[in-house]
This record gives C-alpha cells, structure tokens and sequence, in this order.
C-alpha cells in the first residue's frame, strides 16, 4: 500500500514507518523538520509539512490509500493541535480524493475516560494528559462527521512491556473494564492492520492489557 503517516517522527509514529516498510509499505513520512525526519527515517520518503496546513498537506495525499494519523505532543496545557491538524487532513484528504483514515488517539478520549487503572485515571490523567485529550475529543468529533473511511485507535497506557493478560479490542466498553497497559509496537501494527485490512470500518477501538 501507499500510505501517508503523520506525526512520523514521534514514539509511535517511528514505528509506523519501521513495520510499514518491512510489511512492504510504501510510506510517505509527515514531519516538521525533513532533516531530524531523514535521520530518523533514512528509509521513508521523508516531507516536511505543517500538519495544520491543509494546502501543505494535500500533495501529501496525492495517490495515497490510507492515512494514519499518529500525531503526539508533550506539551501539558491546553491545546488545539490534534483538532486543527485533523480538520487540515479531512480537508487535504477530500481534496485529494483518499478515504481511508486510522487515527490514534487514547484512553481518555470520550468513553475510555476512566478506564485506565488507578495510577493513569487518578495521576497522570488528571495532572498530565487531561488537556490534550479535551482537544483528543475536539478530533475524534471531527472524525465521526467526516465523510471518510475512518477507525479511531484508542491504545492504553503505553508500557515497556504488554504484561501477562491477554489483548483486548473493546468497541463497547463496560463499567467495569480496565486497560492498563499497551506497547508503542502493538499500537503500530494494529494500526497497520487496520489500514491494511479495513477492520473496525467507522468503530473507535479501545485495546489493550487488563491486569493480569
């Protein structure tokens, strides 16, 4: 496939690149800075772009099958990032005539919200990401409008290991579940999947590791 991956220089976007070109992906790598982004990603084909610049990312789509979005920030305060870049890709993706979209966003995004574990609900969403994912809901609103071919990704927790319990995919989630853990490599494939495959066609998936 040809596929086009914002946010490519991030965590999880480095990984997106990496797995799609070793499953054969021709990849067109979204960046800020095409020479950090070359250095990165010596093997993509590498453009710089502002990701909340419709007219800078249309030529991005052009001949496109499939966009993931894979934008990340580590900024704490409040923010329009993830909305305004989406609403530039929505539009440079019409313009551009591509319809498929995997977007990842994350626990704390609508429904998950309080859905992580203790550590992640009661400190870090509340002191670190709760902002970012006011803006997280902004997008995925965006997203559902749309007229495109979309998935929204909501991973767990990121960790350094996936633990004991075996992977969840959750797109109805109860009061009792809890998704504590996922790794950044899971996230990138089964984002991969999903563009590959058209799974969750129009679903938001939580996924994830409970507790063992």
């Amino acid at each position: 496939m040809r596929l086009l991956v914002l946010g490519a220089t991030g965590s999880v976007g480095r990984l997106v690149v990496a797995q799609g070109l070793a499953r054969g992906h021709a990849i067109t790598a979204q960046t800020r800075h095409s020479a950090r982004g070359a250095a990165l990603l010596p093997s993509a084909r590498v453009m710089a772009a502002d990701a909340t610049d419709a007219t800078a990312l249309t030529p991005l789509c052009a001949g496109q099958d499939a966009v993931i979005f894979a934008l990340g920030t580590d900024r704490g305060g409040p923010t329009t990032l993830f909305s305004d870049a989406t609403r530039a890709l929505l539009a440079a993706m019409a313009e551009a005539r591509v319809e498929r979209l995997v977007a990842i966003t994350g626990v704390g995004a609508g429904e998950t919200r309080g859905h992580g574990g203790f550590l992640y609900d009661r400190i870090i969403f509340p002191l670190f990401t709760r902002h970012r994912y006011a803006d997280k809901d902004r997008q995925e609103a965006l997203i559902r409008a749309s007229g495109t071919d979309w998935t929204i990704l909501r991973p767990a927790p990121f960790a350094a290991t996936p633990g004991a319990a075996p992977m969840q995919r959750v797109t109805a989630i109860a009061p009792t579940t809890r998704l504590t853990r996922v790794t950044r490599e899971e996230v990138a494939a089964f984002a991969l999947d999903c563009a590959e495959q058209g799974l969750h066609r129009q679903q938001a998936v939580f996924f994830g590791h409970g507790s063992a």
